[in-house]
C-alpha cells in the first residue's frame, strides 16, 4: 500500500509553533524533569500558523488535531508550558479543516475544566479532549476523571488519552490501558482513544480495543518501525484497521507515512487508518 494516496488526519500534534516548543523548554525549574527521547525530534517549532501548514501540504496531512497540553508537572504541582486554547481557536479559524482542538482538563479544578471545556467545544470548534494524567499522580479511572468522561458523553465528543509509560520524570503506572475497560463500562458510549499505542502494555489496549466498540487505539509517538508484531497483526486485521488512528504527537510527518508504507497493509484499510477512522470518531 501506499500513504501517498490517502491525505491523512493526525489524530495527535502537540501544537509545535515556536512560541509552545520554547515554553515547553523553558518552563521547568527542576532539571531533567521534561526531557525526553521526543523533545529532541520536534525541533524548533513553526514561526507561525503559515509555516505550519506548509509543511502540512509537503507531508501530505490534510488536518491535525492540535492537543491544548496541559501537561502537570509531578515535581512542583503546577501547569508547565503555555495554554495554547485561543492559539488553537484561531488557527481553526483561519485555516478550516486543516486544525481542530482538543481540549485539557485539569482533575484538581473540576467545576472550572468542565466549564471551560463545553466554551472550547462550542465556541472555538474544539472535536474532543486529550489527557496526560500522570503528573496528577491518579490514574484514569480515578473518581476526579469521571465528570469529564460524563461531560464528554453529554457533549458527543471523544477522550483521547496518553496510556502506556511516560518519558518525563513522572510515574507511568497511571497509564496502564486496562483502566479503560472500567470507564467503557461505565460510559458504553463515550468514544474513546489511548494514545501512544499503550507500550509496553500493548496487549492490554489491544485487548480493551477489541472487546469495547467505543474504545479506540492511536499509534502515536511511536514511528512504525518500532511496532511490535501483535500490533501490526492487529493494525492488519479487519477489526483491528477500524479501531486504529495515527498520530504523530509531533515525529516528522514524512518518515512516518513513509514508514507507514512498508508496513504491508492493504490499502483500503490504511486509508481507514490514516484518516476514515479519524474522521467517523471526530466527525470531521
Amino acid at each position: 500500500m501506499s500513504t501517498r494516496a490517502t491525505k491523512a488526519i493526525d489524530g495527535l500534534y502537540p501544537l509545535l509553533l515556536k512560541e509552545w516548543k520554547d515554553s515547553w523548554v523553558k518552563a521547568t525549574n527542576s532539571p531533567g524533569e521534561l526531557k525526553c527521547q521526543v523533545e529532541a525530534a520536534w525541533g524548533d517549532g513553526f514561526a507561525d500558523g503559515d509555516a505550519l501548514i506548509r509543511a502540512m501540504d509537503a507531508a501530505g496531512v490534510e488536518t491535525v488535531l492540535a492537543t491544548d497540553l496541559l501537561a502537570w508537572s509531578y515535581r512542583r504541582q503546577e501547569r508547565f508550558a503555555a495554554d495554547m486554547t485561543d492559539r488553537i481557536g484561531e488557527l481553526s479559524e483561519k485555516y478550516p479543516g486543516r486544525v481542530y482542538g482538543l481540549a485539557d482538563y485539569d482533575p484538581f479544578d473540576i467545576k472550572k475544566s468542565l466549564a471551560k471545556l463545553e466554551e472550547d467545544v462550542t465556541r472555538r470548534g474544539y472535536k474532543g479532549v486529550y489527557v496526560h494524567i500522570y503528573g496528577y499522580d491518579i490514574g484514569l479511572d480515578h473518581r476526579k476523571m469521571y465528570p469529564l468522561y460524563a461531560k464528554c458523553d453529554e457533549l458527543g465528543v471523544p477522550v483521547a488519552m496518553q496510556v502506556g509509560h511516560v518519558l518525563e520524570a513522572m510515574p507511568s503506572e497511571h497509564g496502564r490501558p486496562m483502566q479503560l475497560d472500567r470507564i467503557a463500562c461505565d460510559f458504553p458510549s463515550l468514544k474513546i482513544v489511548g494514545t501512544h499505542t499503550g507500550w509496553p502494555w500493548v496487549d492490554e489496549m489491544i485487548a480493551v480495543a477489541t472487546k469495547w466498540p467505543n474504545v479506540y487505539l492511536n499509534i502515536s509517538a511511536w514511528l512504525p518501525k518500532y511496532f511490535g508484531a501483535p500490533l501490526l497483526q492487529f493494525m492488519r486485521s479487519k477489526t483491528g484497521s477500524d479501531k486504529v488512528l495515527f498520530g504523530s504527537n509531533g515525529l516528522s510527518w514524512e518518515r512516518y507515512l513513509e514508514e507507514m508504507d512498508r508496513l504491508e497493509i492493504a490499502e483500503d484499510r490504511a486509508a481507514k487508518i490514516l484518516r476514515g477512522n479519524a474522521q467517523r470518531i471526530y466527525g470531521i
